[in-house]
């Protein structure tokens, strides 16, 4: 009977892909909840550590053939123990995970009935994925994957050279890729269970169609809403987002020559990702032995004692009416009025030392209260006549705030990492100005551009500044950012309207990307990021 309806299902996925309504309200509230997911990036390839599947592009054919015939007989990941991964990530307050189950190369971790470039044709001969996703549901951690619908083995295969984003390789321009890609997602999406995260690492129309018809709760995350890469946008958005960022400068496991972000880094990366209502998806890869390499359990365990200090004001929360007020950042629990303040000063809060803040976009109300969360606000370790009591008083100045670190998290009390305010009862003291950039013009006889912003309040302010940055995106992934802005000279306004701000010459035959921003006297806000080519006459 199950088989029967499995077949039926399957044999109706194109009339249901018709119908499905794409990803569902409730369930993208359920995403934007969850906050901070786990990427795992792992294949063959990791034996190499060389970059998941890319150097396949522009190989000879001799490479290839190794690559596809003898790279696969010699993974064999005696170490792997999910298990783990899974308690580690846990621990460190991931709520959702996404496992490679088949990247770039066409390499499936998984047992697949479509091609023999897969793990069960390895020495290992077991089928990763599964293990992957039942080690995580058995801690509570929702499952997901990621799929590649780009597929180099099928591009060798059919003697179509091996590329990416580029006219002629991609499932839309080839019928057979994407009847190959479809069966795999058939594969994923009935016979692992219920899966809660999808995310299509490239065309993805034909495919989360059929993906939904499997399981209409799924959330299809890239392919369906904004995934920016290795970046974190300057645009706090009311909608479901998430930021897909490496511990280091490379997704799968890079054994030499590779730089981490420290573990206070990826916290304040946390912070600003939730702050802007969006969730952060941490990339973690793993030896080819299966075990996480020691500088990304650092990582993890960093975040681990973080969170399980300030995990509430990551979960469920949405943006504040600010993101920040300079070093101060926001988060407002869903449906209430607590607000979360993240000091993220550049020099650390010493522990048992009083800070005195201001904060100018908070308003208290007679029933608030405000503590450092998860200190009770009464004790100083070996210090009894010390009460670190929070107080503070609402005066025209803006809400001032004494507190003081009370919690010993290292031995050293040099603990480094952000601070968090709890504020209860909270009101918007101010409504913040906002931007919007509008478009742009490139004059290919003198290689400058003009910017055009619209700047659509002043949030109070008797004047703010506005004006442009700009940087070179040619040559990078589409969802990849990972170069520095560059930043033209701000104007002062005293009134909102339409500007304009000319940048020196641009390069010919260049792509950029642009946005405006608006510095008001306590918060800077960005406008979108829009495109601009410069392709010479």
């Amino acid at each position: 009977m199950r088989t029967a309806i499995l077949f039926a299902l399957l044999s109706a996925a194109p009339l249901l892909a018709q119908q499905a309504p794409g990803n569902r309200a409730e369930r993208l509230e359920w995403f934007r909840d969850q906050g901070f997911g786990l990427f795992i990036h792992w294949s063959h390839d990791s034996q190499l550590g060389s970059v998941i599947s890319h150097s396949m592009v522009g190989a000879d054919e001799d490479y290839l053939r190794r690559f596809i015939y003898d790279l696969p007989k010699t993974f064999n990941p005696r170490k792997f123990n999910p298990a783990d991964w899974a308690a580690l990530a846990k621990l460190a307050g991931i709520k959702y995970v996404v496992f490679t189950a088949k990247h770039h190369s066409g390499f499936c971790m998984y047992d697949t009935r479509t091609t023999k470039f897969q793990i069960m044709s390895t020495p290992f001969k077991r089928d990763i994925t599964r293990e992957v996703l039942d080690a995580f549901r058995a801690q509570g951690i929702a499952p997901g994957l990621y799929y590649s619908p780009d597929d180099f083995l099928w591009l060798h295969e059919n003697k179509i050279p091996l590329q990416r984003n580029v006219p002629g390789v991609q499932p839309s321009a080839n019928p057979g890729l994407l009847k190959y890609d479809q069966q795999q997602v058939r594969e994923l999406m009935t016979g692992y269970g219920p899966v809660d995260v999808l995310f299509f690492d490239g065309e993805a129309e034909g495919l989360k169609e059929v993906a939904w018809a499997a399981q209409p709760d799924v959330v299809v995350t890239r392919g369906a809403i904004q995934t920016p890469e290795q970046y974190i946008p300057g645009v706090p958005m009311d909608e479901p987002w998430e930021a897909c960022i490496t511990m280091g400068t490379q997704w799968q496991y890079k054994p030499t020559n590779d730089v981490y972000k420290s573990g206070g880094q990826l916290i304040s990366m946390l912070i600003e990702t939730r702050a802007k209502g969006g969730n952060l998806l941490l990339n973690v890869g793993p030896k080819p032995d299966g075990e996480l390499p020691i500088e990304q359990e650092e990582r993890l365990r960093e975040v681990a004692l973080w969170m399980f200090v300030n995990g509430e004001s990551i979960y469920g929360v949405r943006p504040w009416v600010v993101t920040n007020e300079g070093p101060f950042w926001f988060t407002k629990r869903k449906g209430e009025d607590t607000v979360y303040v993240f000091v993220k000063e550049h020099e650390r809060w010493k522990y048992g030392e009083w800070k005195d803040l201001v904060l100018k976009s908070v308003r208290t109300t007679a029933e608030s209260k405000i503590t450092v969360l998860g200190q009770s606000d009464e004790v100083l370790e070996y210090q009894p006549k010390v009460t670190p009591k929070t107080t503070w008083q609402q005066s025209d100045a803006g809400l001032k705030i004494r507190a003081m670190r009370a919690v010993r998290l290292n031995n050293d009390r040099r603990w480094p990492n952000p601070v968090v305010l709890k504020i209860t009862h909270a009101k918007p003291a101010l409504a913040p100005p906002k931007v919007e950039t509008v478009s742009a013009r490139w004059a290919g006889s003198t290689g400058t551009a003009t910017f055009e912003g619209r700047l659509e309040t002043m949030g109070g302010a008797a004047a703010v500044e506005v004006g442009f940055e700009y940087r070179s995106i040619k040559g990078k992934d589409i969802f990849e950012r990972d170069m520095a802005w560059t930043a033209l000279p701000l104007k002062r306004v005293t009134a909102a309207g339409a500007f304009t701000v000319t940048a020196p010459a641009l390069k010919a035959n260049d792509e950029y990307e642009y946005r405006a921003v608006v510095k008001h006297p306590i918060i800077t806000l960005y406008g979108s990021e829009k495109k601009l080519g410069t392709k010479a006459p």
